[in-house]
């Protein structure tokens, strides 16, 4: 990897990084003082010098944090106890700016040879500076309220390459997508009443996707499943006729344009995709006959990422576009694809500090500082993401099973159970990685824990602050002049 070098003009720290020694990062009883620094933080000064060699893995796996022979986490080139050590001391999410990069790349290069948009999904992560970078590297942007469209136009994105999805639509939020101009999905009946109403307000004609429901089981857990039969998203198949029908009834408000399905989420098995493609392009050719001029064919997003860590041969963007190119090309149409999780997970990791280690007799905790607040998938779903620790275990640290939990006062406040990891110290670093997707963006402040601060490492090793941390004081603005 390479040499890690951290720049700063806000903040004066030592030329040399100096690491506490193994009896003093170990030991229990130390006392770990809060940094009185200034939080405007840009970035952090090392003058040393590390050459950084990835341990060898069994199973080749290749992540952008990754173990090296000293035993530390890093970054790309960074250590992860480098920022732990200078940011403010409190729970943090790091990304790898470089890793955002090479996941769009990776999306482009499979859908070379085609017409196509990469919609990037908000809800996924709507950090603003991650837009803006997202947006330079060629995404377009979906949207499922109108303040992630609003968001999407502060961050520059083209609202002709923006597609808005939801089943509860509010006219006010419509009426905001057809003054904008992105394509806006139709998914029920009141929904489509609703556009209507929007594009008369507007004085606008809106371009419309229909969003078929195709029922194919995605085959993954019943609350990111979104393309089958019993789900609350799009229209029935036996109802598309009606919705022709009512479609040629507004002529002066509604422009058919595409066709548009969403199985689901934390998708393994790319054959998915193809079988709902397949059903896709049969409505494409039922729809063309009624007279509508057919241009987009959207398949959503979905695909999986390895949170296991166990190197698990799982489906790549280019995988996944092989599957359902040739049906795309047949019908002369443009794609469009929704991914979120698959651009932005593996980009970032939950750094948290251990508070202490507990037993009940029975079972084992690592108590860290973090929590369900900041990251509620292990919680809300029962959702796995590996977990370790950002530096090398003292030689006699033993290693047992933990569950991993924070603060709050839930029983459900976990991030990872049965974890085989070294006995911690207080204060030792650690990680929960592939947090970039539905972390920080589902976080919330119970227990007034305020949400973290967000940084990332960039192509030169630098580290930024690409969000402030909330304090409490943000929690009391709401209360004022009331």
């Amino acid at each position: 990897m390479a040499t890690s070098h951290l720049l700063s003009n806000s903040l004066s720290l030592p030329n040399t990084v100096k690491y506490p020694s193994k009896s003093l990062l170990f030991n229990p009883s130390v006392t770990f003082k809060s940094s009185t620094r200034s939080l405007n933080l840009r970035a952090v000064l090392s003058e040393t010098t590390t050459t950084v060699t990835a341990a060898p893995s069994s199973n080749n796996f290749q992540h952008c944090f990754s173990k090296a022979d000293d035993g530390f986490l890093y970054c790309e080139g960074l250590k992860v106890q480098e920022v732990l050590d200078y940011v403010e001391k409190r729970p943090f999410y790091l990304y790898s700016k470089p890793q955002i990069s090479r996941n769009v790349k990776a999306y482009h290069e499979a859908l070379e040879g085609l017409d196509y948009i990469i919609g990037y999904a908000i809800k996924a992560n709507n950090n603003l500076k991650i837009l803006e970078h997202l947006r330079q590297n060629g995404c377009g942007a979906v949207l499922v309220s109108g303040n992630e469209l609003r968001l999407a136009l502060r961050a520059g994105f083209d609202p002709t390459r923006c597609i808005f999805n939801g089943n509860g639509k509010l006219l006010e939020d419509l009426v905001l997508a057809a003054k904008a101009g992105v394509f806006i999905n139709v998914d029920s009946e009141f929904d489509l009443e609703n556009i209507v109403t929007a594009a008369r307000i507007a004085e606008t004609k809106v371009n419309v996707l229909l969003r078929i429901n195709p029922d194919v089981d995605p085959q993954v857990h019943a609350y990111v499943a979104t393309g089958n039969k019993n789900s609350k998203f799009g229209i029935r198949n036996e109802k598309l006729q009606w919705f022709l029908d009512e479609v040629k009834a507004y002529p002066t408000e509604l422009k058919l344009v595409g066709v548009h399905c969403h199985l689901g989420s934390t998708i393994t098995k790319v054959d998915i995709f193809r079988d709902a493609a397949e059903l896709m392009v049969k409505f494409i050719d039922q729809i063309r006959a009624e007279g509508f001029e057919i241009k987009y064919l959207n398949i959503g997003g979905g695909l999986g990422i390895d949170y296991h860590h166990t190197g698990a041969v799982l489906p790549t963007p280019m995988d996944l576009i092989n599957t359902v190119r040739a049906l795309v090309v047949s019908r002369d149409v443009k794609l469009i694809i929704e991914p979120g999780r698959s651009l932005i997970a593996n980009t970032c990791c939950f750094v948290n500090r251990v508070t202490g280690v507990k037993t009940n007799g029975t079972k084992n905790f690592v108590v860290i500082d973090g929590s369900m607040a900041e990251l509620i998938r292990p919680s809300l779903y029962g959702a796995y993401q590996h977990i370790e620790l950002i530096s090398p275990p003292s030689p006699s640290a033993e290693n047992s099973t933990f569950d991993v939990v924070g603060p709050v006062c839930e029983s459900a406040d976990f991030l990872g159970k049965d974890r085989d990891l070294p006995t911690p110290a207080k204060g030792t670093g650690l990680v929960v990685h592939d947090a970039g997707a539905y972390c920080m963006s589902m976080a919330s402040t119970y227990n007034l824990k305020m949400r973290p601060p967000e940084y990332w490492v960039d192509e030169n090793n630098n580290v930024a602050k690409i969000r402030h941390g909330e304090k409490f004081e943000d929690h009391l603005k709401f209360f004022e002049d009331l």
